[in-house]
């Protein structure tokens, strides 16, 4: 290959494809998003990728699988994306994505399995066995730190390395040691001051070096900051591609000695490697069942919905009760989450269809407009009027579109206005109240003392409809438990007071105190703990043996639990195990999940759980050692029904020979947050961080340059005229669905592009912007007009140079 053709194939040809290179008989691969479903856009698709895409089976997403806590239902979900992927001939699924909850007000915690690394590693690894073992390879992401939307592209997390290691690494350690994904994506934003796509300790020294990631490692879509940079680091392939500036980059680097062509040809072998992989697993002659996929998904969302409150038994329903449905949410469901992982269906089911094709007694009223947060009276007494003359209420309610997206965070966390009120109402004329909640994240319940019961769906996909129809009325065991915190409101939150950050840096203060590992420490009331769910049979806990009492930090543990259905219904327990330090010199949560079981039981069956605890079950990670050290004695090992619904608990003394270092004067702020309820002083975390903290104030933001954003430049002359003509351009492309669809898609677009960095719009534009282009318009914004115009006119794309000639 000549220097030329192995620095074109470390970017994209266009939107979704690799590039071929005819001469070699160099195949093009076709990637397209995910996760929760194959978002395959047509040839020709808009630049953006918003458009509408194939049907496809829309499974539940991962904030709502994740709450199936079973690993095989996730590979079962993998396998039949895998199997779509073959029929449409795509080669690397984008997904999935095993970012921490770190808050619960980031946009796209429905595209994340939980607040806990071990249980998202686990069925992120689960669900990349599955569509790998149909021959098509996976995009593990966005590695790594983020968690949130506001100003993704460009924020820096400050986070400390013990967090790093104990939180937000290990699910993608884990998914890449135990089911080797064929590509790793990083994330757009910086951590610890150095961009994600070009930090080398990231990606070389620990996800190669330390896990022995072996595939490609590729950016999110517009996430390149510097191309020989990011490719010195290891990252391998830039998208989306359509430039060929930063492939001229990669040409002058290793011309001028910049850059050893020797790392550029360890990038292409990778590469070739999964094209000639991708090449061999093609299929034009397959096709999946759509049936059986549908039926999947609906298994799917029945297993992870999540009964969070069944006071006196009201569920299950009798058939003959007269019911009132009300909510506009149960005639038009609300299924998934929105922006790059928005499925096209291939059918759609909605709870009121499923209700009135079962020939039940009921009647409906819609209750609020979803569209706004106003309250609209006549909807709310249509509602009451319609509760009044029935025995059993259900009203469904939820995050609309317009809630949560990709694009942007949630400004609180309470449901709109006019459904909390319509709750209020209803239970002022009915005793039977049930809600159904529907949504991607935990919303704030002021009126949860008035329910009976609550039926948490999160979003459950195309088949959910019949889903909570199956639960409502028995045919179905809700089995879930939820894979996050519940709070009693945002500000009980250990990271709310450092949500999102901005404008320059968003600090991790919390450190490793995330969701129940917070809470539960600091003694913290909360709506519904991690773990939490009923269900319509009792399982009851009898007893814990464990292999021995006395070991050594190198021998492993067998803990058995054995469990009994004592009720009269089947029904799916899921046993949580955790790991308490009854004293230590090192700062931890009061316990952490080291070990679960999902396991089936029918009325009376009693079933023994074996379950393996390592030594890393027991370690914390030590910064001045960098490594993994267990500190000599107590243990408990607790099994529970939750975090804080614990059953059994029996003591282990573990002997080291790890030195663990005392660090309570300096963080004295972690150890205390019975008292200080997670209010960490700059101090402190400087000292836990280990560095002095950046500054991010609005005046670092000139002057302007290739990484300031949009929004940056929106002052000047140049930055207004170049919003509103790239606002246009994206809602020119927003066609896909309902009036609903479009205004949320039009708020992320907003949000998104103008937090968007100038140079991703160039690279995400499809060469109307070109790099020469966009750094004439650096210069115009620091007022160096005339300069930046004649950059402009001298770099404007080959097929647009006529439009310089006279006429």
């Amino acid at each position: 290959m000549t220097l030329e053709e192995k620095a074109s194939l470390c970017s994209g040809h266009d939107m979704w494809h690799t590039k071929a290179i005819e001469r070699l008989g160099i195949s093009a691969i076709l990637v397209s998003d995910g996760p929760h479903g194959l978002r395959k856009q047509p040839e020709g698709s808009d630049t953006f990728g918003i458009n509408v895409s194939i049907p496809a089976t829309c499974f539940p997403p991962a904030c709502t699988t994740a709450s199936s806590w079973d690993p095989d239902l996730l590979r079962q979900i993998g396998a039949a994306i895998g199997e779509e992927c073959l029929q449409e001939q795509v080669s690397v699924l984008l997904g999935p994505g095993v970012n921490i909850k770190r808050n619960p007000l980031c946009g796209r915690n429905f595209e994340y399995y939980s607040e806990d690394p071990f249980l998202s590693g686990e069925l992120a690894a689960a669900f990349i066995v599955g569509v790998q073992a149909q021959g098509i390879g996976t995009s593990l992401k966005h590695f790594a730190a983020n968690n949130q939307e506001t100003r993704r592209m460009t924020i820096d997390a400050i986070v400390d390395e013990r967090a790093l290691r104990e939180i937000y690494l290990p699910g993608f350690e884990k998914a890449v040691k135990q089911a080797h994904p064929w590509t790793v994506m990083c994330a757009y934003n910086r951590l610890n001051g150095i961009y994600c796509s070009e930090q080398e300790r990231l990606l070389t020294s620990i996800l190669r070096a330390e896990w022995g990631f072996d595939g490609v490692l590729l950016t999110d879509w517009g996430a390149c900051n510097d191309r020989t940079a990011g490719l010195a680091a290891g990252q391998d392939l830039e998208m989306p591609g359509g430039l060929d500036y930063n492939d001229q980059s990669i040409v002058a680097a290793v011309k001028s000695g910049l850059l050893a062509e020797s790392v550029l040809d360890r990038s292409v072998e990778r590469l070739l490697t999964l094209i000639a992989r991708a090449q061999d697993n093609l299929r034009s002659d397959y096709h999946y069942n759509a049936d059986e996929h549908h039926a999947l998904a609906r298994m799917a969302a029945t297993q992870s919905a999540v009964l969070l409150k069944n006071d006196e038994n009201i569920l299950p329903l009798a058939t003959s009760a007269k019911l009132a449905i009300i909510g506009n949410l149960a005639k038009k469901s609300r299924y998934q989450g929105s922006g790059s992982s928005l499925i096209n269906p291939t059918r759609l089911e909605h709870a009121l269809d499923v209700l009135g094709e079962r020939s039940l007694n009921i009647a409906y009223a819609d209750g609020y407009d979803r569209l706004s947060d106003n309250v609209d009276e006549q909807l709310l007494a249509d509602a009451c009027q319609v509760a009044s003359s029935a025995e059993v209420v259900v009203v469904f309610v939820g995050l609309t579109e317009l809630a949560e997206s990709e694009g942007f965070d949630r400004e609180h966390m309470r449901l709109p206005a006019n459904q909390n009120i319509l709750i209020e109402r209803l239970a002022g004329v009915s005793e039977n109240l049930i809600v159904v909640l529907l949504g991607g994240s935990p919303v704030e319940m002021p009126w949860i003392g008035s329910v009976k019961a609550l039926l948490n769906m999160y979003l459950p996909g195309q088949a959910g409809g019949s889903a909570v129809v199956d639960l409502l009325f028995g045919n179905a065991n809700p089995c879930g438990k939820l894979a996050e915190t519940y709070p009693l409101r945002y500000t009980d939150t250990a990271s709310a007071r450092n949500f999102p950050g901005g404008p320059l840096t968003v600090e991790y203060r919390e450190s490793i105190y995330i969701g129940y590992r917070y809470f539960d420490t600091a003694r913290q009331d909360v709506l519904f703990p991690f773990g939490h769910g009923l269900s319509y049979t009792n399982v009851t806990y009898d007893r814990m043996a464990l292999s021995a009492h006395t070991l050594t930090d190198k021998d492993t543990l067998q803990v058995s639990v054995i469990v009994t259905n004592s009720g009269s219904r089947a029904g799916a327990e899921i046993v949580q195990v955790y790991v308490r330090a009854v004293a230590s010199t090192v700062f931890k949560p009061e316990k952490e999940l080291k070990a679960f079981q999902k396991v089936l039981l029918q009325p009376g069956e009693s079933t023994a759980i074996e379950l393996t605890l390592d030594r890393q079950a027991f370690a914390s990670y030590d910064v001045d050692t960098a490594a993994w050290l267990v500190e000599s004695g107590e243990y408990e090992i607790i099994a529970g029904a939750s975090s804080r619904d614990l059953r059994l608990k029996e003591t282990v003394t573990i002997q080291s020979a790890d030195c663990v270092p005392n660090r309570l004067e300096a963080l004295a702020d972690y150890y205390q947050l019975v008292t200080n309820k997670g209010k960490i002083t700059d101090v402190a975390f400087a000292a836990l961080y280990g560095q002095p903290l950046p500054t991010s104030n609005e005046t670092a933001r000139k002057p302007y340059t290739a990484n300031s954003t949009l929004g940056d430049i929106k002052g000047t002359l140049i930055g207004r005229i170049l919003y509103r003509i790239i606002i246009n351009l994206a809602m020119k492309a927003n066609t896909d669905g309902d009036l609903e669809r479009q205004l949320a898609t039009r708020k992320m677009l907003q949000r998104m592009m103008a937090e968007y960095p100038l140079r991703s719009i160039a690279i995400s534009s499809g060469g109307m912007l070109t790099y020469g282009m966009m750094e004439g318009i650096v210069m115009m914004a620091n007022r160096k007009f005339f300069r930046g115009v004649q950059k402009m006119l001298g770099s404007l794309p080959k097929r647009d140079r006529h439009l310089l000639s006279p006429r």
